[in-house]
């Protein structure tokens, strides 16, 4: 019985999906335990980006740094458009796709697809850096600034699917 139960867990973590963080504030008054788990997080500074699972411990990190993060669902082409645009090796060097193909025998695309269903992970690249390094949105934020939530027209917290937009606008 328990041994179905864990296979049950497993498949519903494959179908929850992944979601993408990026941390909009900075250090400025910020208490120690909070700063702990951004860099639990690897949000080192503002406009860095992680894409983790969607799982409880995941979720209870995001919960206690609500105030300094906006998340939610990412897509393909958005990860994908990440990836290849502000995919990092040691050095500050990009990656490539030759790089690509040649550690993990595949391209953006197929590694893309692979990554969302949980066949592969970021790990699975030798030397890509795990947390992505984002410009400021074009456009700016929403109008209500950086300390109100989203559902109050301001940017912090969960933003669903919109997400991708933002993640578009800072690549």
């Amino acid at each position: 019985m328990s041994e179905d139960k864990k296979v049950s867990v497993k498949k519903e973590e494959k179908t929850r999906g992944r979601i993408v963080v990026v941390r909009v504030r900075g250090d400025c008054r910020i208490r120690g335990d909070m700063k702990d788990t951004l860099k639990m997080l690897r949000l080192y500074k503002k406009y860095n980006c992680i894409v983790v699972p969607n799982n409880p411990v995941y979720v209870g990190m995001i919960d206690k740094v609500k105030d300094f993060i906006t998340w939610g669902e990412i897509d393909e082409t958005t990860f994908k458009e990440l990836i290849s645009k502000r995919g990092r090796l040691p050095g500050k060097k990009q990656l490539t796709e030759a790089y690509l193909k040649d550690k993990v025998k595949l391209d953006f695309a197929g590694f893309t697809k692979e990554f969302l269903t949980f066949k592969k992970e970021l790990k699975d690249v030798p030397g890509l850096k795990r947390f992505f390094r984002l410009h400021p949105p074009v456009k700016g934020f929403e109008r209500k600034g950086i300390k109100k939530p989203f559902s109050m027209g301001g940017v912090i917290g969960y933003r669903k699917e919109k997400i991708n937009d933002l993640v578009q606008r800072m690549i």
